[in-house]
């Protein structure tokens, strides 16, 4: 419903928590039928209760993953190799409130940060090996590798232009429609002989991306160069 535009985010992901519950609910209250039926040796339908209690168990189990990766992946939702010079979205449009929940404020080591500087902080020392790379072809012939790779994925491609160096697309999740959106920067080698290759991945809505970003700009980013190497 949130990704056909029925109701907000925010709604739709309290109703999978209140759902969460409802199937833990009905999971204890199925074990509790089942000791009373067992005890006073009633006869029941034990086969609708073992199936609503599977139903609820492979649901509450699927749920469990989500909350099992918000409590380990960092509370950010902007991924980028370059975050000194972070690739900048032109075409498509970065949320306003893209900064107002990094945490870390009242954290002693980041004191007198401002957002952006927490983000840094946080997003180096949680996705560290996300790197600019080189990749020993032209700027066009990337962008144009680049623009098949997302095609293959699904994406939307919002620009690909392969004069500025820079392809910018939207990917939607098959099942919440959330939308994250990805800017790739391509400039050539101080030698000309190659490119470096910037990525960013920005959920368009929440806090917590449960690691998203950072997954889709590693695995795109090793396709794209084959081996993912460093830029000098």
């Amino acid at each position: 419903g949130s990704g056909w535009g029925l109701w907000e985010w925010s709604s739709g992901l309290t109703g999978v928590t209140w759902s969460f519950i409802l199937a833990i609910g009905a999971i204890l209250l199925g074990m509790l039928f089942g000791w009373r039926a067992k005890k006073t040796g009633a006869v029941r339908p034990r086969v609708l209760r073992w199936i609503g209690m599977l139903v609820a168990i492979i649901y509450a189990g699927w749920i469990g993953t989500f909350i099992l990766a918000s409590a380990s992946a960092p509370a950010i939702h902007d991924v980028s190799t370059a975050l000194a010079d972070p690739p900048t979205f032109r075409t498509l449009t970065l949320r306003s409130d893209n900064l107002d929940a990094i945490p870390g404020e009242g954290a002693a080591d980041m004191k007198g940060m401002n957002p952006q500087q927490r983000w840094v902080v946080i997003d180096q020392e949680e996705y560290g090996d996300i790197l600019s790379v080189r990749i020993n072809e032209p700027v066009p012939n990337v962008i144009a590798k680049a623009e098949r790779l997302a095609k293959a994925r699904g994406w939307d491609i919002a620009i690909s232009s392969p004069e500025e160096g820079r392809l910018e697309a939207t990917e939607t999740s098959t099942f919440f429609r959330f939308k994250d959106d990805i800017v790739l920067r391509v400039k050539p080698t101080e030698t000309g002989d190659g490119s470096i290759v910037d990525m960013r991945s920005v959920s368009r809505v929440g806090t917590n991306d449960l690691g998203a970003n950072a997954k889709r700009v590693r695995s795109f980013l090793a396709d794209l160069s084959g081996t993912v190497t460093a830029a000098p």
